[in-house]
């Protein structure tokens, strides 16, 4: 099969492959470039991160490559209308934004010509989305990482969505071959965005220890948290898992860093410490299909195994 293009606004990206925005700081300018660099579409998780540090990482990512480079940033965060605000400053091109819905960065998108693209796992949210003015949309499903709005497969969701909506349709949750990306495009899906895959990557900004935990991770070990945000969220079993299912782990101090916080734990901080390779405290957000990854490799060499597994696919 030969693979389509993935246009979102005025950006063609050759490889129709958003790299996921993982959050804390696992995909950062190096990451995100080398994904741009053959061809697909790089993200920078803004979450947790300053807005001086978001300035650095952007203008990073614009040194290393002249490829497309977006943002991921959790709407659910305190300072998300800044952050936004921030990356339309320094030209980022495109904004995907998730764990949560927010009418207010359309409007922002607008003004600058940014495409805003949302997360969403339903229907009905992606029609408010286009109704709205988003640019595309990326459709999560239950497989996906870290924060989860649905209980349906992707492979269930994306007939019915591309169906509803006449802009570009981006699948999410579960893709790591090129199987995978081909039937998701055969369902109508014009692209993927794949978090796990990178996160298993030598250009990943997680610590040896936490890349060592995913590939010892076992189909078992993936457990669904509640996270402080207000949605579920699918980790990696670990002490720090096991100690939040069984009830809260109040901070010692809040830092406001979201909305609306659930106060259970804190979260911006569990994920720094699990990119820094704290597996026992950290929180491990990952995919559900982690245990299939059994080696790190560079970004060069995933997508060259992407595109290799797709050709030779009728």
């Amino acid at each position: 099969m030969k693979l389509p293009e993935l246009k979102i606004g005025n950006r063609i990206a050759k490889v129709p492959i958003i790299q996921g925005g993982m959050a804390v700081r696992l995909s950062t300018a190096r990451l995100a470039a080398a994904v741009a660099n053959e061809g697909g579409i790089g993200l920078i998780a803004a979450s947790g991160m300053p807005t001086d540090e978001l300035r650095y990482e952007i203008r990073l990512a614009r040194s290393l490559t002249s490829g497309i480079i977006g943002i991921n940033i959790m709407v659910a965060a305190r300072g998300f209308s800044e952050v936004v605000k921030t990356a339309i400053e320094e030209g980022i091109d495109l904004v995907v934004a998730g764990a949560g819905f927010s009418r207010d960065m359309f409007g922002l998108g607008k003004e600058s010509g940014t495409p805003i693209v949302p997360i969403v796992s339903s229907v009905k949210l992606a029609k408010i989305s286009q109704r709205l003015g988003a640019t595309a949309i990326v459709v999560e499903g239950k497989e996906a990482g870290g924060h989860l709005g649905t209980t349906s497969s992707i492979r269930e969701l994306i007939p019915a969505i591309t169906k509803a909506v006449d802009i570009p349709v981006v699948a999410a949750g579960g893709v790591l071959t090129g199987q995978d990306i081909v039937d998701l495009i055969k369902m109508g899906a014009n692209g993927v965005q794949m978090g796990s895959r990178f996160a298993a990557s030598e250009e990943s900004n997680a610590a040896p220890a936490l890349k060592r935990f995913y590939l010892n991770s076992q189909p078992d070990d993936i457990v669904v948290i509640h996270s402080p945000v207000g949605l579920p969220g699918r980790a990696v079993r670990n002490p720090f898992a096991d100690r939040i299912m069984v009830g809260p782990v109040p901070p010692k101090t809040c830092k406001a860093c979201l909305k609306n916080c659930k106060h259970n734990f804190c979260i911006i901080d569990a994920l720094i410490r699990a990119e820094q390779g704290d597996v026992e405290t950290g929180l491990v957000f990952t995919g559900e299909y982690i245990h299939r990854i059994k080696e790190i490799l560079p970004v060069k060499e995933i997508i060259s195994r992407l595109k290799s597994e797709i050709a030779a696919i009728d």
